[in-house]
């Protein structure tokens, strides 16, 4: 799990940095967004290092990172600091089957909606958001 920092600056999206992993970052219209998609950002970084046979940094601890004058700076103006693990995905779906009570499948239905989200969708970011929660 890598240390990220959210930013927001007035009339943009929110921004992620990850301080271990420079040039690794990722931005969203939501917070939560954001950090869905740093999670996919830094999966490419780290796979990036992997296809060219280098070693990423190594992840330094929160002690060590607040050593370290740049990471204070930009600690500073952040709204937020996270633990964010890289996105497990390999972009191949699988259709699986699932069953489950017709009334809490409604409410599921009904936050998937409201999320702006498809049920699978919906039910997988849960899955993964309990996971790293």
């Amino acid at each position: 799990m890598y240390v990220a920092l959210v930013h927001k600056d007035a009339d943009s999206d929110f921004g992620v940095m990850f301080p271990d992993l420079p040039g690794c970052v990722s931005a969203g219209r939501t917070v939560e967004e954001a950090l869905d998609e740093a999670r996919l950002a830094l999966a490419l970084h780290l796979e990036g290092f992997r296809q060219d046979g280098e070693a990423p940094p190594p992840v330094r601890s929160i002690d060590d990172l607040l050593q370290d004058p740049v990471f204070r700076s930009d600690r500073a103006d952040a709204v937020l600091m996270a633990y964010v693990s890289p996105s497990i995905a390999s972009g191949k779906i699988t259709r699986i089957n699932l069953s489950v009570d017709t009334g809490q499948l409604a409410l599921i239905d009904q936050a998937a909606s409201a999320a702006g989200m498809n049920r699978s969708a919906f039910m997988v970011s849960a899955s993964l958001s309990a996971l790293a929660g």
